[in-house]
């Protein structure tokens, strides 16, 4: 068997970008999307932002008031959640048109099996140079790719000639491409991993693949291994092709720090309410459920559960979340921000029931009538007594939420 082909499609500055396409007179200049900055006040976050802001320091996830006192000058504007998933689906399908085998991981960035296609588009960099091309002209955005023989490299390589870049690891190269990328590039190695392997004295993903496995799996067990298999570029994760996405997540940041409990059980069932609509949007279910708490000092912790069955029911998903919280009680500060993400799908249509649980029907054609409903008269047009005063903003860019 040959060496795999796998590209990584990451769109550039996504949600900007499709603002600085659908309004022209903010092309060229700095565009943040995401909370209101109110004056270098707000508390909510960037979900995305322009090359332009980023070359005052702007970037995605940085608390919006620091984005303001960065670049007050930018264009600052609230998410357009319809828009982007609407130009989402059109570059999905364009994707579709070079391979069946395509793996969404987000809104805006996707995996291709582009295996045996040479006869088809030439080589690998012919045929991604094809795919740039069809998205410039039929979208008017731009987008960078990476070229590997699996995931884990080509995600790495999409990111080397960013904006509107094109990179290939050839087979035979991937410790050579890794050698001097530092540690952190690696997935799952988060601040705190950093900072442990550090005080062992790697920097750098060379760095690791030059210890023995072993030396890993006794300080690390089976995270260890896995770190020095991607250190070598090794990665035999396959492809899932028509998974949509690999989570949904949610967040709100608070207008001012609290510890009402009432408040976070609200928001908490707020944001359950919108991640199990859209799970129900993209016709699937969730098997885990997270919890994302941030303190008053910038402190941030996330647990997770995995239920025994899929779902997409808000009420199941909010039961999870809220015990996820009771773990942190007592509360040791105020909350800053909270979120609630689901992840592990499988198609809503094939649900994997427990031995003695029927199919709860009454309540799936409950919630298909309230989406249709949303879907035809908005998020406005029907609301849960408990949520006409919460609202919700931050997160991804996707800030409304299910009121019923």
């Amino acid at each position: 068997m040959g060496n795999r082909v796998i590209f990584h499609i990451d769109m550039d500055a996504f949600f900007a970008s499709v603002e600085q396409r659908e309004n022209p007179e903010h092309r060229g200049k700095p565009v943040v999307v995401g909370a209101d900055p109110e004056g270098g006040k707000g508390r909510g976050v960037v979900a995305a932002c322009s090359y332009e802001a980023r070359a005052f320091g702007v970037h995605s996830a940085m608390p919006i008031g620091r984005a303001f006192r960065l670049c007050p000058q930018a264009i600052f504007l609230r998410p357009n959640g319809a828009a982007y998933s609407h130009v989402s689906g059109a570059i999905m399908r364009i994707l579709h048109r070079f391979t069946p085998v395509v793996e969404p991981i987000s809104i805006d960035e996707a995996f291709l099996d582009m295996s045996g296609s040479e006869r088809l588009y030439g080589n690998p960099l012919q045929a991604a140079t094809q795919i740039k091309l069809t998205i410039r002209q039929e979208q008017k955005l731009t987008c960078s790719i990476g070229i590997a023989p699996n995931k884990f490299l080509a995600k790495i390589a999409s990111d080397i000639r960013k904006p509107d870049g094109l990179f290939e690891v050839l087979p035979g190269t991937e410790r050579d491409f890794l050698k001097d990328l530092p540690v952190s590039r690696i997935w799952g190695v988060g601040p705190k991993t950093e900072e442990r392997l550090r005080f062992l004295g790697i920097a750098t993903i060379g760095d690791v693949a030059a210890r023995s496995k072993e030396f890993w799996i006794q300080r690390l067990g089976a995270r260890g291994e896995h770190l020095w298999e991607l250190s070598r570029g090794s990665d035999n994760r396959p492809m899932q092709p028509g998974s949509r996405f690999q989570s949904l997540s949610q967040e709100r940041t608070f207008g001012k720090d609290t510890d009402d409990l009432g408040l976070l059980k609200e928001t908490l069932l707020a944001l359950s309410e919108e991640q199990a609509r859209r799970a129900r949007k993209h016709q699937t279910s969730a098997k885990t459920v997270s919890l994302k708490l941030r303190y008053a000092d910038f402190s941030t912790f996330d647990r997770q559960r995995t239920l025994p069955q899929y779902t997409n029911d808000a009420q199941r998903i909010y039961a999870v979340a809220w015990n996820l919280l009771e773990g942190f009680f007592p509360l040791p500060q105020k909350v800053r921000l909270i979120g609630v993400g689901i992840s592990h799908f499988q198609p809503a249509d094939n649900p994997q029931l427990g031995l003695f649980e029927p199919p709860d029907q009454k309540k799936g054609r409950l919630n298909a009538g309230v989406d249709t409903i949303i879907s035809r008269f908005g998020e406005e047009s029907i609301r849960k007594a408990s949520l006409l005063d919460t609202p919700v903003e931050g997160g991804e860019g996707f800030s409304s939420f299910l009121k019923k």
